[in-house]
């Protein structure tokens, strides 16, 4: 089956390890990706987190765009009510004129952190939330050109620079709500099933039911994301695997620390008691050699029906994290372009 692979980097921190260097490592890791075919790189948005430190993506596809030739580049998300509509529109259309024809405009509603730091990144950020369809399809207007709705107060703003291109706007969500969204105003819709609570066959299903489509986009474009991890053998994704899964139970509790390398994960995983779901987790995560996590993610496309995955990676070591997306580049045969 014919399935686009997307690449999500959310600049994870590793123990030992300033954070700066995170930071560059997602410029590297898009490089990288791109000389092997992936389509797209999105990169995230967080704050306050010692764990995942991509806090300005604007900034950081910038920094992509420039330094790559083919692949598209772009946000997965924008948190919209931490900012101005206007002032995300500006941004993206410079990012198109930098990089034409090759930009993604991710847009979410989440905070992307605590609501105290939330707070300090927009002190409206919870009426901002109310507005967010609105918000968004001014965006859609003002990155594409096309003018407001009739009667919006702010009609009359001409959003520089124009560009004979526009970035591409999606959605992203973790539940029913962005994928109502998504399809009220006829744009793609991915759905983060890495950290999502619950499996994505409500959220697409009402996403293709009540999809109205629009210009741009004729038909409903559904994507979502997934946590992977390819190796040389099964045994050695597992161990990688250490590393996220212990993250993952620091999260639930709050705990948003550096990563850890994989031995250290597992005896901590063992000193806290929680081989078993750690083993338990392993078993359901797409991980393995390139071939098994190929036909896992084929399985996965089949029953969703789906044309269009995001991986995201993380590991402790980036060897570990190019040598993954190799292997799955290679196991479904993907060619950069000349």
């Amino acid at each position: 089956m014919t399935l686009s692979l997307y690449v999500l980097d959310q600049s994870p921190a590793v123990e030992g390890s300033p954070q700066d260097v995170a930071i560059r490592q997602s410029v590297e890791m898009a490089r990288h990706c791109e000389a092997l075919g992936y389509e797209r790189y999105w990169v995230s948005e967080h704050h306050g987190s010692e764990s995942i430190v991509g806090s300005a993506p604007e900034i950081l596809v910038a920094a992509i765009a420039v330094q790559t030739t083919r692949i598209r580049v772009g946000s997965a998300g924008i948190m919209l009510p931490h900012y101005a509509p206007l002032k995300v529109a500006e941004q993206f259309r410079v990012l198109e004129a930098l990089a034409p024809g090759r930009i993604d405009l991710g847009l979410g509603r989440a905070p992307g952190g605590d609501g105290f730091t939330a707070y300090a990144l927009n002190p409206q950020s919870d009426e901002a939330v109310q507005h967010f369809p609105a918000h968004m399809r001014d965006i859609i207007a003002w990155t594409s050109g096309k003018p407001l709705v009739e009667g919006h107060g702010l009609a009359r703003i001409v959003v520089t620079p124009q560009t004979p291109s526009a970035p591409e706007v999606f959605v992203l969500g973790s539940s029913t709500y962005g994928a109502q969204v998504g399809a009220y105003l006829g744009i793609p819709y991915s759905y983060a099933a890495f950290f999502a609570d619950q499996p994505p066959d409500q959220p697409l299903e009402i996403y293709r039911r009540y999809y109205q489509p629009s210009e741009r986009h004729p038909a409903p474009q559904p994507s979502v994301c997934l946590f992977v991890i390819a190796a040389d053998t099964t045994q050695e994704a597992h161990l990688q695997f250490a590393t996220r899964a212990l993250s993952r139970f620091n999260r639930d509790q709050g705990i948003r620390k550096p990563m850890v390398e994989p031995k250290a994960a597992l005896d901590e995983i063992a000193a806290r008691g929680l081989t078993a779901r750690y083993e338990k987790m392993a078993q359901d995560a797409i991980i393995g050699t390139g071939d098994e996590v190929r036909a896992k993610l084929e399985d996965y496309a089949r029953r969703y029906d789906l044309g269009q995955i995001a991986l995201t990676t993380h590991t402790f070591d980036l060897t570990a994290r190019k040598r993954s997306f190799e292997l799955i580049a290679q196991a479904f045969g993907l060619k950069a372009a000349a």
